[in-house]
């Protein structure tokens, strides 16, 4: 047993001491790992004193990495030790294992560095996206915050600085950034871009040798005052944007000359614009709803006559009861009687007031006929034709 014991422990818990596997408990989702500390005693974290008194026992379960594709929950018994010193302002404290738990921890310490990895290479949202594959739910806030508790890195004293500015509000508030130039990461942000700062942060690195700044003034009096010994260079993008607004000027300095080399080259003269008649439309020329309707109504009332001529010229009908000679026709209830005595159809429909027999009046003309009525026509069709025509129903007395 202490043999499978050990085993167990160095499997689980390689590179930490002091700590005893009691039980492991695998199920399909989780595997519970029952342990705890075997040290003597400890050492309160206020006064350093060494203390194995101790006061009690409690279980935390702290998280851990996968193990097979499952999650790693540690079921850790530690205890509570009572303060040797007197005068010490806490009277208890738990003990903590080095590399594996530390206050108030949710997490085993292998764990907290996979995520602050994460968070560091991936950032909040797309950092808890990642911990979700790999089997740890946590939230973006929680990524930022373990990566924001990680102490700072020892970050050698750069030789060539880099120094432009940041916006931490576009048009407001600014600061300064140092980049260093060989390795190509950040070093340092200043809170504004004054002179006084800058130079108060490269006196305290006289190491520098190179100060790469653009042509900003408070950035050249602050590389003048801190760091005397450098040397200032611009950077390749302000070499290349100095270099094209000297450029520029230059050929706008000369454009005189430009144009004395260029030949002079003969244009044509353009040709004259044909005169609008003024009209008083709100339309303007050339808007084609309005072309449109004046070319209709051009080719209606261009015609002589107006519309109603342009449609007896055309052969057209604008009644539903009219030839193509653009003569009236009449509708009649009576029955016209030749004078050979036969009998014509019934309900004749059409009778021709083309009046050539001997007898009639004169033959309307197709002017004549648009300035009578209907009814007049009907009425002069109808007395030509009296002595020959006859009613179909016998006649009433009134």
């Amino acid at each position: 047993m202490e043999e499978v014991a050990r085993w167990l422990k160095e499997l689980l818990f390689p590179s930490i001491a002091d700590v005893a596997v009691l039980s492991v408990d695998v199920n399909i989702e989780i595997v519970r790992v029952d342990a705890q500390c075997i040290a003597s005693g400890a050492l309160c974290p206020v006064c350093g004193v060494w203390s194995n008194r101790v006061h009690g026992s409690y279980l935390r379960f702290p998280a851990d990495v996968l193990s097979g594709g499952r999650s790693v929950v540690l079921h850790l018994r530690v205890r509570r030790f009572t303060c040797g010193n007197s005068g010490c302002a806490r009277r208890t404290f738990v003990e903590q294992i080095p590399g594996l738990t530390r206050r108030h921890g949710q997490r085993t310490e292998r764990l907290r560095s996979t995520l602050a990895a994460v968070g560091l290479a991936l950032a909040g949202r797309a950092g808890a996206r990642i911990a979700r594959v790999l089997g740890v739910s946590v939230s973006r806030s929680t990524v930022l915050r373990l990566v924001d508790a990680l102490p700072e890195p020892d970050v050698p004293a750069p030789r060539v600085v880099g120094v432009d500015e940041y916006a931490t509000r576009k048009g407001r508030h600014y600061g300064t950034v140092l980049v260093d130039i060989e390795t190509r990461r950040p070093v340092d942000l200043l809170p504004d871009w004054e002179a006084s700062s800058l130079a108060a942060w490269l006196a305290e690195r006289p190491g520098i040798e190179v100060v790469c700044r653009d042509r900003a003034p408070f950035f050249a009096e602050g590389a003048s005052a801190g760091a005397p010994q450098a040397v200032q260079v611009a950077d390749r993008w302000h070499l290349w944007h100095n270099l094209s607004e000297a450029a520029e000027r230059t050929v706008a300095q000369h454009r005189r000359c430009l144009r004395a080399l260029v030949p002079a080259t003969a244009e044509p003269e353009p040709e004259p614009a044909p005169e609008e008649e003024p009209s008083g439309s709100p339309w303007p020329t050339g808007h084609r709803f309005a072309d449109r309707i004046r070319s209709r109504h051009a080719a209606v009332h261009g015609t002589p006559g107006g519309r109603t001529a342009c449609v007896r010229s055309s052969g057209s009908s604008a009644w539903p009861d009219t030839p193509s000679n653009g003569l009236p026709m009449l509708r009649s209830r009576r029955t016209c009687s030749p004078a050979s005595g036969s009998t014509g159809p019934r309900y004749s429909t059409i009778i021709s007031p083309t009046w050539t027999t001997a007898g009639t009046r004169a033959s309307p003309t197709p002017g004549s006929c648009g300035r009578r009525s209907c009814r007049s026509a009907t009425r002069a069709a109808t007395s030509a034709f009296a002595p020959t025509c006859t009613r179909s129903a016998p006649h009433r007395d009134r």
